[in-house]
């Protein structure tokens, strides 16, 4: 490999010799690899597959172009040096200098107030990036997204009424139509490189498409991507006045809390059907990887965040209502191990014995295989079936909403079980245990 990415350096005018090539840990769809050239330091971003971009909106040629614009408009942003050909032999892809600084999340959320800022001004410039130019890029319709997103759900069995009830709520508040402006649509703590404190960096364009400039301010407002800053929702840094203060100030159009909460709402159900698409990339061979199917059970923490964004809108009644009783407690095993067992001891042996010998990438991949192990082995002994149809299509048609007498407290009990299996971990599954087991 190292051959054949000096034959593209030297078509870019960057001529030596490839050295510590690495594969980056992260990364739910891409491949990035690190790289020196000479005294340089590059990445290769590359596809899975041809067949995983094939599906893609925007193909990899569109997202090299759409950062060379940013890059030129004053967006920090990489600088693209090469496009791969299928004469390169290396896929499909491209070539950038490396940015300094490191996208580690606990990096950029340890940083000073003015990262905040930092992050509202690239935001807003990119914006204001010329549409025109940017033509080729993907428009994103509320309308047709939703109905998108409902066609997504039905694809994937259309069962899990938690996600049933966001595309219910998207459909009953859809915003006006906004100007449509370039929208990065990955902005978020984790895909923004921090070097001492401020940012250096806007990486991953791939979902970069022409709509609303309140969905990326929504978009890293997630739960899921401010990694236990629950009390810091701009972004896990900031609170949301603060950041449409300073998004406005930069130049971003006036800050409509209602519009953000659409996206909020919206991005949070697409998380969770992207999730579940990983898994399907994987039944169908498109991305063979375990991370795939590991990632598609973090569906759960994102129909959590939906009924903690949505519960509001019940009745007191409702919200007030206790818990349904849970699965009685496993009997303590005796006689012979059991599966659960089994799986624990081959997680214990995996740590002890292998965990110690891996680095880098293969350290990182060891760590998706004992979470797998874990998801595994919580789910032989407590986890509810997140689906039901019926449920699912009472909540899409509104025969039952949050006022349904129970409803609520069943769903909030079908979100702690699922999710308690699958990524015990994740911060906000202990607020909300203390807020609806202890109310």
């Amino acid at each position: 490999m190292e051959a054949l990415l000096e034959a593209v350096m030297r078509r870019a005018g960057v001529p030596g010799f490839v050295s510590g090539l690495q594969r980056l840990s992260g990364g739910a769809n891409m491949e990035s690899w690190l790289f020196a050239c000479g005294t340089e330091r590059f990445v290769l971003r590359r596809a899975p597959s041809p067949e995983w971009i094939a599906a893609r909106p925007l193909n990899m040629a569109g997202e090299a172009e759409v950062i060379r614009r940013a890059h030129t408009a004053g967006v920090a942003a990489p600088e693209v040096i090469a496009e791969l050909t299928a004469e390169d032999s290396l896929g499909i892809g491209f070539i950038m200098r490396c940015l300094p600084g490191t996208a580690d999340p606990e990096s950029a959320l340890s940083s000073p107030p003015e990262l905040a800022n930092d992050l509202a001004q690239a935001m807003a410039r990119i914006h204001t990036l010329d549409t025109a130019t940017l033509s080729f890029l993907p428009r994103l319709d509320s309308a047709e997204g939703v109905e998108a997103l409902a066609c997504q759900f039905a694809e994937t069995g259309g069962d899990r009424p938690l996600i049933a009830l966001g595309l219910a709520w998207l459909r009953a508040n859809l915003p006006p139509p906004a100007k449509p402006v370039v929208v990065h649509g990955d902005f978020r703590i984790g895909n923004l490189m921090v070097h001492e404190g401020r940012l250096s960096g806007v990486i991953d364009w791939e979902l970069a498409h022409l709509g609303d400039g309140h969905e990326d301010l929504a978009y890293g407002c997630m739960t899921v991507w401010r990694f236990g800053r629950l009390d810091k929702q701009g972004f896990g840094l900031t609170n949301i006045k603060t950041l449409a203060k300073a998004y406005q100030a930069a130049g971003g159009e006036p800050f409509n809390p209602a519009r953000f909460r659409f996206w909020l709402v919206y991005r949070t159900v697409w998380w969770a059907l992207g999730c579940l698409s990983m898994g399907q990339s994987w039944r169908t061979g498109t991305d063979r990887s375990l991370e795939r199917v590991v990632v598609a059970r973090r569906c759960a923490e994102q129909e959590l965040d939906l009924l903690l964004l949505l519960e509001s809108e019940a009745p007191e009644t409702e919200r007030a209502r206790p818990l349904p009783p849970g699965p009685p407690e496993p009997h303590a095993a005796t006689g012979e191990p059991t599966a659960t067992e089994i799986l624990t001891a081959v997680s214990e042996w995996l740590a002890a014995t292998v965990k110690g010998k891996l680095e880098g990438r293969e350290r990182w991949e060891l760590a998706v295989a004992q979470n797998a192990l874990g998801i595994v082995r919580r789910e032989l002994t407590a986890r509810a079936n997140p689906a039901d149809r019926a449920l699912a299509n009472d909540l899409l048609t509104g025969r039952q909403t949050l006022t349904t007498p129970g409803l609520l407290a069943g769903l909030r009990a079908r979100a702690l079980s699922t999710l308690s299996a699958d990524m015990p971990k994740y911060p906000a599954l202990a607020a909300a245990r203390t807020l609806w087991e202890h109310p």
